[in-house]
C-alpha cells in the first residue's frame, strides 16, 4: 500500500472569509477567458458569485462543485475568490480563433525516445499475429491469464487520455461507443497566440467520442484491451469492454475541468476501473503556497488540488478503481526535484520552483484512493526515466526502456519499448504512414507495423514507452480482477475498489532492490539527476513497489486474499 502524503493546512484565498482577498471595485479586463471556479458548499451561491463578479456560468459539475465560467482575463479571479461561497478560481484557458498551421504537441521526449532507432523486426507468433513482440503480455502473465479469465464485457474500462480511435481493427471489438464521452473542446492557441491544438478538425471543435489525433489514448487502450481476435496484438484484458472518457486536448495537455467530468461520470456511469496516464496541467507540481509562485497561481494550484482531491473520493465512493502513472520526471516523489518546467500553459509561462514535499503534490498521482504504477524494462531494471518512491507507489509494470540492456545487442532498440495501437490518421500527421495506407520509410525506421485484416481493414501500431505504458498493464490486471471475483448484477454489478487495489498487489510478483541499491544511468548516457536510490525490502520498496503485477496470480489465488 503507497504511504499517505501529509498535507499541513494553510490559508487559503477565498477559503475562510471574504476578507482574505478583498474585492475589486474595477470590473475585469481584457481578453474573454474560461476559469474554473471551485464552490465551498453551496454551488448555487458560487454560480451566483460568478455572475457578480463580471462571469458567465458556462456548465457545472455538481458532484463536485466545480463551476466552469467565461470572464475577462483580468481582476475576475481575485474577485470571485473573495466571495465566501467560494473556495478558488483557477484560469483554464484562453479562448480564441484557431490559428492556421498545425497543432504543437506538448513535449513527450521520454515516451518517444526510440524515435532515433531503426528497427530489427523479430518472429510472430503469439496469441494474436504480433504477440511475440509484446514482451510486457508475458511479464505480466496475461497469456496465462486469459485461459483462465480473458475479462468480462460487463467490466467498463475508462481511458482518461487524449481519446480512443474506435475503429482501430483491434479496439472496435470491444469499444463501448455508448457509454463514452469528450470532456474536451479543441483549443487552437493560448493566449500568447501560440499553437496548441491548431485549426478544429470537426464542426464546433469537439471530436466525436471514437476519435484519438494524438494516439496516446489509443496507445493505452490496445495495451488494456486490444481484442484477441486473430489480428495484430492483443491486450492484458482482451474481453473487457473499452471506454473513452476523452479529458485530454489533442496536443497532450491535461486541464482540471475535463479531468474532474471524466471522473465524476465514471462514478455515475458504472466505470470499474480507470486509467489515467497524465497530470494535470498546468502544474507538474501544485503547491499551496509556494514563494516562487505568485498570489493568483498559488490561489490556483489550491483549487486544483482540491477539486481533484473531491473528484478522486466522488470515483472512489461510486467504486471507481484509479489506476496512475508515477510520472517521467526520474524523481523520488518522497523528495521531489525542483520544478523548472511550470507552469506549462499558456506558453512562455514557467519559472524555476523549489518543490516542498510536505506542501506539493503532482495530480491525480498524489491524490487519495490511486493505484500508482512505476515502469520497468524487459530486463526488470527500472526505467531510466520513471518516478520511483516507497510514497506514492504501488506496484510496478512493464512500461519500456529503450536503453534497458546496455552492453547487450537489445541496447537502444525500440523494441525495448511497448508495441499497440496507433491511429492511421496520427500515423499520416507524422509522416509514418502515407495517403494510400502504407508504412512510409520513416515509419520502416521506428518500427510501424501494419496488420491487414482479410477484409481489407488495416491497423497499425507503433512503439512508446513511459510510465504512461506500464500503468494501462496494471489497469488491465485490475479490470481481470474485477472480471474474476465482481459480485452482483445488472447496473449493480462492480467491486470494491479497495478490494481490487489489495488483491493487485497481494498478487504482484515481487522484486527485490538491484544490488547495489544505488543505480546511476551514466552509461546509458543519463547525467547524475537520473541517479536513483532503492529503498525497501522484496515486499515492498520504492523501484517496484508490492512487485511486477502478475494477471494469472491475480485470477487464481484473489479469492484466498479477499477471504483473509
Amino acid at each position: 500500500m503507497k504511504r499517505p502524503r501529509l498535507l499541513l493546512a494553510v490559508p487559503l484565498i477565498g477559503l475562510v472569509s471574504g476578507a482574505l482577498v478583498p474585492v475589486a471595485s474595477a470590473q475585469p479586463t481584457g481578453p474573454v477567458t474560461e476559469f474554473t471556479v471551485l464552490a465551498r458548499s453551496d454551488v448555487g451561491a458560487a454560480e451566483r458569485a460568478v455572475r457578480a463578479a463580471g462571469g458567465t456560468v458556462v456548465e457545472t459539475n455538481r458532484a463536485v462543485g466545480l463551476i466552469t465560467a467565461t470572464a475577462p482575463a483580468s481582476g475576475f479571479a481575485s474577485r470571485v475568490s473573495a466571495d465566501q461561497a467560494v473556495f478558488g478560481a483557477a484560469r483554464s484557458q484562453a479562448i480564441g480563433s484557431a490559428p492556421r498551421g498545425g497543432k504543437k504537441v506538448k513535449p513527450n521526449v521520454v515516451e518517444k525516445e526510440g524515435r532515433g532507432a531503426t528497427s530489427s523486426k523479430r518472429a510472430r507468433s503469439g496469441t494474436d499475429p504480433l504477440d511475440d513482440q509484446l514482451w510486457g503480455l508475458k511479464s505480466t502473465r496475461s497469456d496465462l491469464a486469459r485461459t483462465v479469465q480473458p475479462g468480462s464485457k460487463r467490466v467498463k474500462v475508462g481511458i482518461i487520455d487524449t481519446g480512443v480511435d474506435g475503429s482501430h481493427p483491434d479496439i472496435a471489438p470491444n469499444f463501448d461507443r455508448t457509454d463514452s464521452r469528450n470532456f474536451t473542446r479543441d483549443i487552437g492557441a493560448d493566449v500568447n497566440g501560440t499553437v496548441v491544438d491548431g485549426p478544429c478538425e470537426y464542426r464546433g471543435c469537439v471530436d466525436p467520442v471514437d476519435h484519438d489525433d494524438n494516439g496516446h489514448g489509443t496507445h493505452v487502450a490496445g495495451t488494456i484491451g486490444a481484442a484477441a481476435n486473430g489480428f495484430g496484438v492483443s491486450g492484458v484484458a482482451p474481453g473487457v469492454s473499452l471506454v473513452n472518457l476523452r479529458a485530454g486536448q489533442d496536443s497532450g495537455f491535461f486541464f482540471l475541468q475535463p479531468m474532474v467530468d471524466a471522473l465524476t461520470y465514471a462514478g455515475d456511469a458504472g466505470i470499474d476501473v480507470v486509467n489515467m496516464s497524465f497530470y494535470v496541467d498546468p502544474w507538474l507540481y501544485n503547491c499551496r503556497a509556494n514563494a516562487a509562485d505568485s498570489p493568483a497561481e498559488q490561489a490556483e494550484q489550491r483549487t486544483i488540488i482540491e477539486a481533484a482531491t473531491r473528484a478522486l473520493n466522488y470515483a472512489h465512493r461510486k467504486g471507481v478503481t484509479m489506476v496512475v502513472a508515477l510520472g517521467n520526471e526520474h524523481t523520488d516523489l518522497g523528495a521531489p526535484q525542483d520544478d523548472t518546467t511550470s507552469p506549462d500553459y499558456p506558453s512562455n509561462a514557467a519559472h524555476p520552483r523549489p518543490i516542498d514535499n510536505t506542501s506539493c503534490l503532482t495530480m491525480p498521482t498524489e491524490g487519495p484512493h490511486t493505484i500508482g504504477v512505476g515502469a520497468f524494462g524487459p530486463s526488470q531494471a527500472k526505467a531510466d526515466y520513471s518516478n520511483y518512491g516507497t510514497e506514492q507507489i504501488s506496484v510496478s509494470a512493464p512500461g519500456g526502456y529503450f536503453r534497458d540492456g546496455f552492453g547487450t545487442p537489445w541496447y537502444r532498440s525500440v523494441e525495448n519499448e511497448i508495441l499497440s495501437a496507433y491511429p492511421r490518421n496520427v500515423g499520416v500527421a507524422e509522416g509514418n504512414i502515407d495517403a494510400a495506407g502504407n508504412v512510409t520509410p520513416a515509419g520502416v525506421a521506428l518500427g510501424v507495423q501494419k496488420a491487414v485484416a482479410a477484409d481489407g481493414r488495416a491497423g497499425y501500431y507503433q512503439w512508446l514507452q513511459g510510465t504512461s505504458m506500464a500503468t494501462p498493464h496494471a489497469t488491465g490486471v485490475a479490470a481481470l480482477i474485477v472480471s474474476q471475483y465482481g459480485k452482483g448484477g445488472g447496473a449493480s454489478f462492480g467491486m470494491d475498489p479497495d478490494a481490487v487495489q489489495r488483491v493487485l498487489e497481494a498478487t504482484a510478483s515481487p522484486i527485490a532492490c538491484p544490488v547495489p541499491r544505488t543505480v546511476d544511468y551514466l552509461d546509458e548516457g543519463r547525467d547524475d539527476s537520473f541517479t536513483a536510490t532503492c529503498a525497501g525490502d522484496a515486499a515492498f520498496n520504492g523501484f517496484y513497489g508490492h512487485g511486477a503485477v502478475d494477471a494469472y496470480a491475480a485470477v487464481t489465488h484473489g479469492a484466498a486474499i479477499l477471504k483473509n
